[in-house]
């Protein structure tokens, strides 16, 4: 007979603050109650990730693995990888609170994350990871998402509703926009997903010299 022992760690790696920004703009989907259950998990979520960054003398947050210690508040973790590469999944929470909330928080915070990375990262060339959030040590390489990714995000973070709204538009894991087709609008430009389909399979026949499609 095999056993199965599951340990309960109590940690948090910084990559999933992507999560708070997921719980906010799923909220939308839900009657009143369950939409403002999933709200404030996602706005406690968004604090702790902040205050990731604020733990720090550089006040930038380190890689992964956050460890919460029984008896210490949630959000004085002990850094455990403080190598800081520029990561966008904080400033992409704070971005979809922000749009969903309209609470000014959401851009002090990301204000705050911009005048950290001014400080410690910003080289004559380009911007920099750190090798310890603690001391400031910069690597010597630029990620290429922070232009893509973060740079973006804290753009939009201070930007009218209406540019990129998420009425019309989507984001997908690399923060690129994509913009909302409904079903109506597929009808309307040629019979939905399956009519473009067989045109494509037309056009593409005449062009190899077949017949019959």
């Amino acid at each position: 007979m095999g056993f199965c022992i599951y340990f309960q760690i109590a940690q948090m790696d910084e990559l999933a603050c992507f999560a708070p920004g997921m719980l906010a703009l799923g909220s939308s989907g839900y009657g009143s109650g369950e939409s403002e259950k999933f709200l404030s998990l996602a706005e406690e979520l968004a604090w702790t990730c902040y205050s990731f960054y604020q733990s720090a003398p550089t006040q930038l947050t380190g890689r992964r693995n956050y460890f919460f210690r029984p008896g210490q508040a949630r959000h004085d973790p002990s850094q455990v990888h403080p190598w800081n590469i520029l990561r966008p999944e904080t400033i992409e929470s704070l971005f979809y609170l922000w749009r969903m909330t309209g609470n000014k928080t959401y851009q002090d915070w990301g204000w705050n994350i911009f005048q950290a990375f001014e400080k410690n990262s910003r080289t004559e060339s380009g911007y920099v990871g750190l090798k310890d959030v603690n001391t400031g040590v910069k690597d010597n390489m630029m990620q290429s998402f922070f232009l893509a990714e973060t740079l973006k995000y804290l753009y939009l973070l201070f930007s009218p509703r209406s540019v990129i709204s998420l009425d019309e538009w989507v984001f997908n894991t690399e923060a690129h926009p994509l913009r909302i087709v409904t079903r109506h609008e597929q009808e309307q430009s040629g019979g939905g997903l399956e009519g473009q389909q067989r045109s494509f399979v037309r056009s593409r026949a005449r062009k190899v010299g077949r017949t019959g499609i």
